[in-house]
Order: C-alpha cells, then sequence, then structure tokens
C-alpha cells in the first residue's frame, strides 16, 4: 500500500512518487521528518529553559528560587494537551503577534516548555547530589557564584542526569504526537488519516509504531554512548 497513489491507487515505477502523484510512503516519510522537526526542536528549548530553571532553584537567591519553583510546578501540573490548545487558541487571541506565527513553533514551545519543568527538576537534584563541599571549594579559590556553577558544579551535575535526560529525550519523541490535535501532518495524524483512506490499520500503524521506536532508540543509542564518553571515574556510573 505504501507505493500507490494516494489519489488513483495506481502502482507507479517509483515508491517515491516519481512520474506521478505522492505516495503513502512519502506522506510516511514526510510525517516523520515532521515528527523529528518537533521532537528536535522541543528539546533544544526544554534542555535551554528547563536547565535554566533548575539552576535557579540552587541559587542562595529567594527570587530565583520562586520563579524556578512556580515554573516547574506550573508546566508540570498542567497536561499537554491542554498547553498545546493554550498556546493555539488562547495566547493568539490575547497577543495578536502569535495569529502570524506557525503552529509548528507554537507547538515547539508549548511542548518544550512542558519538558523543561521536568528537566529542571532533574538538573536541580543533580546540583544538589553534589557534595556542598564543591560550591564553598569553589568560591574559596576567588570564583564568582556564576563561574563556580559554570566551571564547577554544572560539569558534573549534568553528567549525572544524563539517564534521566535520556527518558525525557525519548518522552519527547513519543509526546509529539499532540502536534496532531493542530493539524501537523506528523506520524499521528498520517496514520489516522491513512488508516481513514485505506482501511489498512494494521500495516499503518505498524509502520508508524516502528518508526516511532527507531526514533526513540536511536535517542537512547547516542545518550548512552555520550555517558560513556563523559563518565568521571568514582562518580555514580563511572569506571
Amino acid at each position: 500500500m505504501f507505493c500507490k497513489d494516494t489519489i488513483d491507487g495506481e502502482v507507479r515505477p517509483s515508491c517515491f512518487g516519481q512520474g506521478g502523484d505522492i505516495t503513502y510512503l512519502d506522506w510516511l516519510l514526510s510525517a516523520w521528518g515532521w515528527t523529528l522537526s518537533v521532537a528536535v526542536l522541543a528539546l533544544v528549548v526544554a534542555l535551554v529553559v528547563g536547565s535554566v530553571m533548575g539552576i535557579f532553584r540552587t541559587t542562595p537567591s529567594r527570587a530565583l528560587v520562586v520563579i524556578g519553583n512556580v515554573w516547574t510546578e506550573l508546566f508540570r501540573n498542567i497536561p499537554l494537551l491542554v498547553q498545546v490548545f493554550l498556546w493555539y487558541h488562547v495566547l493568539p487571541a490575547l497577543i495578536p503577534p502569535l495569529q502570524q506565527v506557525p503552529s509548528l513553533i507554537l507547538v515547539v514551545f508549548a511542548l518544550g516548555f512542558f519538558t523543561s519543568a521536568r528537566i529542571a527538576e532533574q538538573v536541580r537534584a543533580g546540583i544538589q547530589s553534589l557534595p556542598k563541599g564543591q560550591r564553598y571549594a569553589g568560591l574559596a579559590m576567588g570564583l564568582t557564584l556564576t563561574q563556580t556553577y559554570r566551571y564547577v558544579l554544572l560539569p558534573m551535575a549534568f553528567r549525572i542526569v544524563i539517564p534521566p535526560l535520556t527518558s525525557e529525550s525519548m518522552n519527547i519523541i513519543k509526546n509529539s504526537s499532540v502536534a496532531f490535535a493542530v493539524s501537523i501532518a506528523e506520524l499521528t495524524m498520517f496514520a489516522m488519516q491513512a488508516q481513514e483512506e485505506t482501511s489498512r490499520g494494521v500495516e499503518v500503524y505498524l509502520a508508524v509504531t516502528g518508526l516511532y521506536f527507531i526514533s526513540a532508540f536511536v535517542i537512547n543509542r547516542i545518550a548512552l554512548f555520550i555517558e560513556h564518553k563523559v563518565q568521571v571515574p568514582g562518580m555514580i556510573g563511572g569506571h
């Protein structure tokens, strides 16, 4: 079925639609591309924002701690699909310039901010798991608090939290399926529409499931490789 046109159903010389209309295989691969685009962009947003909020929650500044805590509790206690609808329907009505922003970007921010709350908790735990003497030693050597975080605490903390960050990276692939709710042609939307058009639900959903699995598995292997390369002897998981 993946080598037939979506219009007339005739088999074409190529499974990639050369000489004819787009095939279901073309559509499937395009949907996979959209899924990966949403997931990768959202992961970048989540890592940056989540790291900052996690750091805020471990600083001596009460104001920064409050900001980090409010951010974390706000975004992790609202269902992801609700957040997507808020970004897509509510915020553009309140902030008119957002009406010109592509739905892909809105979903990226919704998914990224949702995941950032979880990453903030992991970064906080990673920093607080370090001996307090490391912070004091950095300050005693004349480093500023910012320099102590940059050169002493964060390099060690991020090594510790690579395993949970791996899980979040895999989850963001799966959570990207909410993009179908705002008409982004990713894998879940492809599966729903292709199944309706062809009544070949078994083949469609097996193909989509396989691509989700491949995507998550590749991220897992990459993260394990990075974890192995940055291990520090004597630390958790080190040799």
